[in-house]
Formats: C-alpha cells, structure tokens, sequence
C-alpha cells in the first residue's frame, strides 16, 4: 500500500500522471501516482447547447471548463502538499468521440463544434456505408465533413484541418496535430493491417468529391496518427499557461497520444485484448468488444473503431441512456422539496436504482424512451422523452424506474443482439463503468440481463475515461521495451485487482427479452412523437 508520505513525494518529484478527460456532461481530471493509483481528481460539470439546429460547446466554455477542472485538481493536490502542481511525468487529454471541429489554414475555427450527437449526416452517412462497404455511423467525423459538402455549406473550401475535441486540445497544447489510432477510428475507417487511415477508401472519398466546391485532398486534411505508447508531443509554453491560469505548470512535459473516450473505457476495465469488453454507461451507452476476426458482413448498428494500440473492436453505441433517468430523479427531488424535505441527490439516486429491484422482470407492461437526441440504432433522426402505459398495467414506483433503466439499454441491446446472434460473436465477461453502475448491483444486474452474460464492475470503475486516460499516459514512458498495452495493463496496472461479478438471473434475462419485444413494438409511438411534438 502506498504511504501518504510516499505519494507526497511523488506529486513533489513529478512522478505522477496526469489523464482529463471532456465527457459530455462533466470534464474529469485524475491524477495518479508512480503505482497507477488515483490521488485526487478534478471536476467541472457542463452541458451543451442546441444552437441553430446543432448541438455544440463553444469554444469558450471548452476552454473554461477545462481550467476549471484544472483548477479543482490543483485545490486538491495543495490540500495535500500544500503547493501547486508544477511537474508530472505525462499528460494525456481524452473527450467524447467523433464530431467536427474544423478550421481554416489561418486556423480559424469555421462553423461551431458539431458534436457526436448530431443526427442530421444521415444521408452522407449512408452515401458513405454504401461507397465503402464499411458502417459509417452519422456520428463519425467524415459524416460530417461529407454532409457538410452535399450540403455546399460554404465553409467547407477552405477546411485545412478537421479533428476531434481531444485533437482540438492537443494540438492548442503541444502544437501537435496528432490523434490516437482509437480516437482517430471514430473519424475516419482505419486498416486494422496498417493501423492507418484506409487508404482504399481515402482514395475513393477523394474521388467522390472531385465535382465538388471541396477540392481538397482527404489526407492532408486529417490528424496524423499514433499508437498508445508513442511520443505525440510535449506541452508548449503558452499551452502550459492555457491549461494551468495560475502559471505554475511547468512546458516541456511528455503528452502522449490524445484518445475518445471508447479508448479510455476499454484502458481503464483493462478491455484492450482480444475477446474481452467493456460497456460506458453514462449520457451515451456502449459496448466494446475487442474482436478475433473482421464481421462477416456490414451493419449498420455496429461500428467498427479500434482499441488505443489498433486492434479491431465492434462497437455498439447508443445515443441516449441516462439523460430520462437524471431528469426524473430531479423532479422527485423537486417535489421533496417543495414538501419541505432535504434528501441528498446521490441519496434519492441508490433509492429510486434500489427501488427497480423489487418491480417485476419486465416492467409491468410499461414502457418509456429516453430520447433527447435521435438515435440511430432505432433510426430515428430526433427523440422525445417519452413515457406510456395501458390502465392495466402495474404501474408503480417500482415498475417505473426498472422500465427507465431498461430503457436506457434498449437500444444498445438491439445492437448487441445482432452481434452476438448473427455474428456469433462472443465474450465471457463484460467489465462495466459509468454513472449507470454507481449504485452496487443495480445497473450491474439490469446489465446482465440485457447482455445475458456476466457482468463485472472494477473497484477503480468510478474513476472512469480520466483514470484510463492516466493510464495511457504512464504505459508511454513507463512500459517496457517491446511490452504491449494489455501486457503493461495486466502486468503492472490490474495484477491482484478485485472486481465484483453479477451472472445473469434467468428471470431477470426473460423478463428483458419481454420489454424489448414491446419496447420495439412501441417505436411506431416514439415516431408519432417525433413527428408530432415539436
């Protein structure tokens, strides 16, 4: 066990790793000692905004949600030493997959941040899947990029460079425009022979826009890529003063390969060889499962990207998860106070997740959507929250929130169904992490029975993408030669890790197989909500 002594020395000697990860709802910074053992972290919490028909974060609120968080982490480490971070061994930035940040050769942002949760590249997303027989999900960056030019948006000739948020930061940091191979197979198909851009298919895309106002080459527009463990940069001067305001951080230090928060999930539950996986649960759900062989066939509820080191994962990612629940416990606690009763919000959180235990496996005949955002899976462009229920149905407190937390896996239990059904694809654990498995057992259980397998949640799952991204950026100047990253996981992260395992409950399993028989039965009344609530 580490001392308090030890630890002190090494935040003093720069010894740690520093990983800050911008998720959609919260911006993490965790920092971990020479032993990779979280000391501190740092929050910042945020949202964004519908803006002219996009969801986006302006660059401002990036910028000041990122030093806040810096901010938080450095208040805690001074509580601890009683001085501020001025040295760690490396750095490494990782945030939500996908999107469109693009700028001009005077790099000059061109249209506001586009994020993944955008739904409106369906057609450049078909276009695309059909051109190179490979799933592009409408999330994905080269979606965004194509639509943008069907479109003619009038930007689109002079994009010099487009990236991801992670590769946003890393670049205003180091000077450095790099991606990580996971991230950088969230914006464009990756060769899993050459972990590169496919080059087949980057010739084909160059060739489909040749009649457009788009003249430029696709190539010489992306993110250079690298792999975990490679050297992407150090921290330049002014981006030492952009991270830390204060001024006491020190240039010069290492940053490693910037990654999406897929690759940070699959680092931090040690998910990153062959025939493992992982599931976040948070704003988004998805799965993660890091593949023997290519699919045999193209779908377009799974994707492909590949882990922090290029190996191929199968990934099925649902737009929408916890978003409905959040905003059904806040108005629980509205109502307790307004009965002039204070309860805790993580307190009435484990209440209303305990509560789902006791209804019945199926809900009760309920039934609800949680769409704030389309989803894809299900082929919706918008959502609507939405929840419905015959006068028959059980409706109870009980019922209700295990409907809610069903739910938010429906439609990743969709997806997963296709992989392992008609793929026979299989893996026999499922590492868990996210908001979703904060109250012990619950999501774990509701998990289990949608995947109908075993699911386990690690004691470090609460640290998350932050802790992963940490991780990442020790195994680059602490592997050894030749080590690999599941090796450096197993061998010097995870060795004598407990994790506390969930195997499905058969009734639990059967009563998910009857809500998602109605939850898809149902789509047709999301749709009319869609259609019918502006």
């Amino acid at each position: 066990m580490t001392t308090k002594q030890a630890t002190i020395d090494d935040i003093k000697n720069g010894k740690t790793f520093l990983g800050i990860e911008l998720g959609s709802t919260r911006i993490k910074a965790v920092l971990i000692d020479s032993h990779y053992n979280p000391i501190v972290s740092g929050n910042h919490d945020w949202e964004n905004q519908l803006v002219d028909g996009f969801w986006t974060y302006s660059l401002e609120e990036i910028w000041k949600g990122l030093q806040n968080c810096y901010a938080d982490l450095n208040k805690n480490v001074q509580a601890i030493t009683g001085e501020p971070i001025r040295q760690v061994a490396s750095i490494g930035f990782s945030a939500m997959m996908h999107g469109y940040l693009a700028f001009d050769s005077q790099e000059q942002l061109l249209v506001p941040f586009r994020t993944w949760r955008n739904s409106n590249t369906g057609d450049a997303a078909e276009k695309l899947t059909a051109l190179f027989d490979y799933n592009i999900p409408q999330r994905w960056s080269i979606a965004h990029l194509y639509q943008a030019v069907l479109d003619k948006e009038p930007h689109v000739k002079d994009v010099d460079f487009f990236t991801t948020l992670a590769g946003y930061l890393h670049w205003k940091l180091t000077g450095e425009k790099v991606l990580g191979v996971g991230d950088a197979s969230g914006m464009f198909p990756i060769d899993p022979k050459t972990a590169s851009y496919d080059a087949k298919m980057i010739q084909q895309f160059n060739e489909l826009t040749t009649s457009a106002d788009f003249k430029q080459k696709l190539e010489d527009i992306l993110p250079e890529i690298r792999l975990a463990g490679e050297e992407a940069g150090n921290l330049s001067e002014a981006g030492a003063k952009l991270l830390d305001v204060s001024g006491h951080l020190q240039a010069g230090i290492p940053l490693c390969p910037p990654e999406g928060d897929a690759g940070t999930g699959m680092t931090a539950t040690n998910s990153v060889a062959k025939r493992t996986g992982n599931v976040s649960a948070g704003t988004s759900v998805f799965a993660m499962i890091v593949l023997e062989k290519e699919l045999k066939k193209v779908h377009p509820e799974i994707d492909l990207v590949t882990t922090p080191d290029g190996k191929l994962v199968a990934m099925v990612h649902a737009n929408n998860c916890s978003s409905d629940i959040n905003s059904w416990v806040k108005l629980f606690s509205e109502l307790l106070e307004s009965l002039g009763m204070s309860v805790d919000v993580g307190t009435l959180f484990e209440t209303l997740f305990k509560k789902a235990l006791e209804g019945e496996a199926d809900g009760g005949g309920l039934l609800s959507y949680g769409y704030y955002s389309g989803e894809n899976i299900t082929e919706f462009a918008e959502g609507r929250p939405l929840f419905v229920h015959g006068p028959d149905d059980v409706f109870n407190l009980a019922n209700f929130m295990r409907t809610h937390l069903m739910s938010a896996l429906g439609a990743l239990k969709i997806g997963m169904d296709i992989l392992v059904g008609e793929e026979q694809v299989h893996v026999d654990e499922i590492l868990g992490h996210g908001g979703f498995f904060k109250t012990e057992e619950v999501g774990q259980k509701m998990m289990a029975a949608a995947m109908n397998t075993t699911v386990s949640v690690m004691e470090t799952a609460g640290e998350g993408g932050a802790w992963g991204m940490a991780l990442l950026a020790a195994y680059m100047v602490q592997k050894n030669p030749d080590q690999d990253l599941s090796d450096f996981l197993n061998k010097q992260v995870f060795a004598g890790n407990l994790a506390k395992s969930l195997t499905p409950d058969e009734r639990d399993v059967a009563g998910f197989e009857t809500f998602i028989k109605r939850y898809k039965e149902g789509l047709p009344i999301e749709r009319a909500a869609v259609e019918h609530l502006i």
